[in-house]
């Protein structure tokens, strides 16, 4: 459990400080405007990874992986079969939950390249493809066979996660700082999930007679 909440305090730290930039107008925010100008390329490729963050992509690769997980928990007799796939879905409400607040706290304004307008912090689109895709994710790896397959899996998935963040920072949806700071919100919940389900399996399996 410790090294796990050590592994989280990172984040937690790094979100920290990015929001208090942002907030302040801090010098962190004067080179993430640079760097963004540099980035900044708008074409259709960018536009499609950018699209891989919307809800309407995300949330039903995440609403397949629990069904599937689901199912095969139940057939497999497994005690609480339902829970991992419970708490993605609740990881999943979460997620505008608290991203709409600290958009409305934050207040920062968008890119050059987007209609003016504030709510930029932090990205809505990261923090849903860092749950959507990371949970999907977590919840397969249990049922596939071969180590080779598993890791497959988690590199797809990274992959897509650094495809969906490229893709806002290059098309100008957000600034790049926008999208760290929802990647360190995703490992938060992330964390949060392990940790939950973990906690949930030994309790379970210690209740168990042998």
């Amino acid at each position: 459990m410790l090294p796990v909440l050590l592994l989280l305090a990172l984040p937690v730290v790094l979100f920290a400080l990015i929001t208090w930039q942002v907030v302040t107008d801090g010098p962190l925010v004067g080179l993430d405007e640079r760097i963004s100008r540099v980035l900044v390329q708008p074409d259709r490729c960018s536009e499609l990874l950018a699209d891989l963050g919307n809800v309407q992509v995300a949330v039903p690769v995440l609403a397949i992986a629990g069904v599937y997980a689901t199912w095969r928990a139940r057939g497999a007799g497994v005690v609480r079969w339902w829970l991992p796939g419970v708490a993605a879905a609740v990881l999943m409400a979460l997620v505008p939950a608290l991203v709409v607040p600290l958009k409305e706290l934050t207040d920062r304004p968008g890119t050059p390249v987007v209609p003016p307008a504030t709510g930029y912090y932090p990205s809505g689109h990261t923090a849903t493809a860092a749950v959507a895709y990371g949970c999907a994710a977590l919840l397969l790896l249990p049922w596939l066979h071969g180590t080779y397959v598993r890791r497959a899996l988690a590199l797809c998935c990274l992959a897509v996660n650094l495809g969906v963040g490229y893709g806002l920072v290059r098309r100008g949806y957000h600034w790049p700082l926008d999208v760290v700071a929802s990647w360190c919100l995703g490992a938060l919940l992330i964390g949060g999930f392990v940790m939950f389900v973990g906690r949930s399996s030994r309790r379970t399996s210690a209740g168990t007679p042998g």
